[in-house]
C-alpha cells in the first residue's frame, strides 16, 4: 500500500497551493482530482481580488456583517500573499491591484456603505468613503448616478485560468505526486491516519485535506461526517475587447455587480447573479453538470453593468458562462481540522479565490504543527453539533 503524510483531495486553488506549501516543506503528499486541475469553481470564477466586505454578507443585517468583518484580518494578509505570488511562483497571473470601489446609488445604500467602512477601517483595511464626485475622478467611466463609494487601494483582479494550473506545477517541482481524473471512492479512518482508496489503489496518510468544493459533502459523507456546504450555481460574462477604461475592480454596495478589465482587454461581469442547477432522473441536483442560463439574472447582470458603467452599452457580450461555488450554512468558509476526526481537514465555502492562497499556507502550516489562530473562528468546530448523532 502506498503512504503519504497528506492526501489532498481537490485539485483547485487550495488543493494545489496547500500541496505546493507543505511539498515545500518536505512532507510528502499525493493529490486525487476526480477530473482535470482547475477546472470547477477555481478556474469559472471571475478573478476579483475582493479585499472589501462583499455585499453578500452586509445584505443580510448587522449580526452576519459583524461575523464578516473578522474576514478582515485574513484580506490584510491576502493582500500581501496576493502582492508577491507572481515573483513567489515564477509565474505571469496577470495580478492587477490598482484598486477596488464599491459604488453606492442610493440613500441606503450609502448607509449601509458607511457602516461597511467603518468596520473595515476599524479592522485596519485601507478603504475609504469617497462622494461621487471624487469617484468620478478616480473612474471617469462612471455613472453620474453613483452617490458614493468605499475606495480600497488593494483591490484588483488576476487570472483564474492561470493561477492554479501554476501553483500546481510548483507542487510538482517541490515534490507533491497530482493525479487526475482519479474520483475517491472511499475513505477509511484508521488508528494513526486514513486510508483512501481510488482507481489507483489504496494510500494510507496521517493527515487528510477535503478541498473539492461543491463535491466536499460527499468526500466527508465517506468518513460519515455532515459538513453544511451548499451549491451556489452563478453566472458570469464578458464583452468584446476594448481600450484600457476599468483599471479597478468595482463592486455595487446594493446590487449583484461585480466588473473588472482582464489583460485582453474583455470586461469581465458577474457579481453573484443565480444561474440554475442541473437536476438527475431523481430530480436532485446534479453537480457533474453546469447550471443552465437563468435569462433574468443575464438581463438584470447587464442592466446593473450599464447602469454603473454607460459605456459597456456599446460593448457586444461575446460569452456567458455558468459556474458552482460552495457556501457555507452561515456564509463564512469553513476552513480548519475537523475536531472529531483529528488529522481531517476542510477548505471550502466561498471566497477561496481572493483567501484561497492565503487558506493554503495557514492549512499547511497547522499541519506542519505551526499553527496560528488566524482560522479558528473558521473552524469546523462550529458546526460539530451536526455531527452528534454521528458514529
Amino acid at each position: 500500500m502506498d503512504k503519504a503524510d497528506v492526501v489532498i483531495v481537490g485539485g483547485g486553488l487550495i488543493g494545489c497551493a496547500t500541496a505546493w506549501h507543505l511539498a515545500t516543506a518536505g512532507a510528502s503528499v499525493i493529490l486525487l482530482e476526480a477530473g482535470d486541475i482547475g477546472m470547477a469553481a477555481s478556474g469559472q470564477n471571475a478573478g476579483s481580488l475582493h479585499f472589501q466586505i462583499e455585499r453578500r454578507f452586509i445584505e443580510n443585517g448587522d449580526a452576519l456583517a459583524e461575523q464578516a468583518a473578522r474576514t478582515v484580518a485574513l484580506s490584510l494578509l491576502a493582500i500581501e500573499e496576493w502582492r508577491t505570488l507572481e515573483s513567489r511562483l515564477g509565474a505571469d497571473l496577470h495580478v492587477v491591484m490598482d484598486g477596488g470601489l464599491m459604488v453606492a446609488e442610493s440613500d441606503a445604500d450609502v448607509r449601509l456603505l458607511e457602516r461597511k467602512i467603518a468596520r473595515e477601517q476599524q479592522a485596519g483595511l485601507r478603504t475609504r468613503l469617497v462622494d461621487g464626485e471624487e469617484a468620478r475622478r478616480i473612474a471617469p467611466y462612471l455613472s453620474t448616478g453613483i452617490r458614493a463609494a468605499g475606495h480600497s487601494v488593494d483591490e484588483g483582479h488576476a487570472n483564474a485560468r492561470a493561477v492554479t494550473p501554476a501553483f500546481a506545477q510548483a507542487a510538482r517541482k517541490a515534490g507533491a505526486a497530482l493525479h487526475v481524473h482519479t474520483p475517491v471512492q472511499s475513505i477509511e479512518r484508521t488508528r494513526d491516519g486514513f486510508i483512501v482508496r481510488s482507481a489507483r489503489g489504496a494510500l494510507r496518510c496521517g493527515r487528510l485535506l477535503i478541498a473539492s468544493g461543491v463535491w466536499a459533502p460527499r468526500i466527508c459523507a465517506m468518513l460519515n461526517l455532515h459538513m453544511p456546504l451548499y451549491p451556489a450555481p452563478l453566472l458570469m460574462n464578458a464583452t468584446e475587447r476594448a481600450g484600457l477604461v476599468i483599471p479597478h475592480l468595482v463592486q455595487h454596495v446594493g446590487r449583484r455587480l461585480s466588473m473588472k478589465q482582464t489583460h485582453a482587454g474583455n470586461i469581465l461581469i458577474g457579481g453573484g447573479w443565480p444561474s440554475r442547477l442541473a437536476a438527475d432522473d431523481s430530480g436532485a441536483f446534479d453537480l457533474d453538470r453546469r447550471p443552465t442560463i437563468v435569462e433574468a439574472s443575464l438581463a438584470g447582470n447587464m442592466r446593473a453593468a450599464i447602469d454603473v458603467a454607460p459605456f459597456v452599452r456599446q460593448l457586444n457580450l461575446i460569452r456567458s458562462w455558468t459556474g458552482v461555488t460552495a457556501i457555507s450554512a452561515d456564509q463564512l468558509p469553513i476552513v480548519g481540522e475537523v475536531p472529531r476526526l483529528p488529522g481531517c481537514w476542510i477548505a471550502g465555502g466561498g471566497s477561496a479565490f481572493t483567501l484561497g492562497p492565503t487558506f493554503a499556507r495557514l492549512i499547511a502550516d497547522a499541519m506542519g504543527g505551526r499553527a496560528g489562530e488566524e482560522l479558528q473562528f473558521l473552524s469546523p468546530a462550529r458546526f460539530e453539533h451536526l455531527n452528534s448523532f454521528m458514529g
